[in-house]
């Protein structure tokens, strides 16, 4: 038995090697957690939260347990009956985000078992170890949001594509001829469409899109997007939350968000989306904007350290000039309707859209994206 003490709980050594098991998981945990931060994500706020955090962990165990050496002298690793217990699961890491999840979970089930062994006569303790795992649970949402976000392709022209814009001719060989000039990416975006025609159509796109190796974005609609398997769901303000389209997507569709200010491309950041629409840029033809964020709201993402490295799209008003100018500025990707859409030949439009891009890169010193 460990001896009872003003600082210490009366425990036996099953209790003690407990402890010691959850407080060095917890910490393997928040480790992990933070060199993801730290080495793969370049977070410094992020990576230093996480430090923090372990700091905190360490000294709520030592107030918990305050003997090190107790803790050390009941450890019986070759006595563990759990040591050999094992899945499959435990095994299996896919990819970087798959052993952030693994840390994440680790650490907030561990604080969970410090947290109940203080409870009963530890309170401050179980206080303190109760807030470091609702911190945790906010640090493993945005490493693991933030490495999901650095998988997100970042395309240089996402054509949106409008029935009505194609000046009477079939919207599927605008889309073919976008397809053909280089765009990346084409978005449908039809708001009067009843819900077998939006589907047939978003699948078909799917289906010429993905050979051409682009990626296809369905505007508003997660569940259009998921029943057609497309790549990505795009949603504006008052769209459905970014937190409930993730819920019901999980991280199988890529999410983006039209933002106009800096606290909106946060929040979006924030509820797990994967990259943002900036805009609008530019007076547009296409529908009336009460109101411009301008390209003085593109200077402000990319001066952010939090946002800059997330992907985007620059919209409205945007034509091959246009384009230039905001590449000129550092903008890596644009989204365009009228100037392709209504194009007398799409194909070409799209091609003087991405080699305006690509000179003022190259005016830059930014090397050439490579082609898809």
């Amino acid at each position: 038995m460990t001896p009872d003490s003003p600082n210490n709980l009366p425990r036996s050594d099953g209790l003690v090697r407990m402890i010691d098991a959850a407080a060095n998981r917890a910490g393997e945990g928040a480790r992990t957690l933070e060199d993801l931060a730290r080495f793969t994500l370049d977070d410094r706020g992020l990576s230093e939260r996480l430090k923090n955090l372990r700091h905190g962990l360490r000294a709520a165990v030592d107030t918990l347990a305050p003997d090190r050496l107790a803790r050390l002298a009941a450890r019986d690793t070759p006595g563990d009956v759990g040591t050999d217990v094992a899945t499959e699961a435990e095994y299996d890491r896919s990819d970087v985000g798959a052993s952030a999840a693994a840390a994440g979970v680790r650490l907030t089930e561990s604080l969970r078992t410090l947290e109940e062994a203080a409870k009963n006569q530890q309170p401050e303790a179980a206080r303190a170890l109760e807030r470091l795992r609702y911190e945790s649970y906010d640090d493993d949402r945005s490493v693991s949001g933030s490495l999901h976000r650095a998988r997100a392709p970042q395309w240089r022209l996402c054509v949106l594509l409008t029935d009505s814009l194609c000046k009477g001719r079939p919207w599927q060989a605008v889309a073919e001829q976008a397809l053909e000039g280089g765009s990346d990416c084409v978005l449908l975006r039809e708001k009067g469409l009843d819900d077998a025609e939006h589907l047939q159509r978003a699948r078909w796109l799917v289906s010429v899109a993905r050979p051409a190796g682009a990626a296809v974005v369905i505007n508003d609609r997660v569940d259009l997007a998921l029943a057609a398997e497309a790549d990505a769901v795009h949603l504006g303000q008052h769209d459905l939350p970014v937190a409930e389209a993730r819920r019901l997507a999980g991280p199988s569709l890529r999410i983006g968000v039209s933002t106009a200010r800096l606290a909106e491309a946060r929040a979006a950041i924030d509820a797990g989306a994967d990259s943002l629409g900036l805009g609008p840029m530019f007076a547009s033809t296409t529908k009336a904007k009460p109101s411009l964020a301008g390209i003085e709201y593109l200077r402000q993402v990319l001066a952010d350290e939090r946002l800059a490295p997330t992907p985007h799209l620059a919209s409205s008003g945007i034509d091959a000039a246009r384009a230039g100018e905001l590449a000129s500025m550092g903008c890596r990707g644009v989204a365009v309707s009228s100037a392709v859409c209504a194009a007398e030949d799409p194909a070409s439009a799209c091609r003087a859209i991405l080699e305006a891009m690509e000179a003022a890169r190259m005016s830059l010193g930014v090397k050439p994206a490579p082609p898809r």
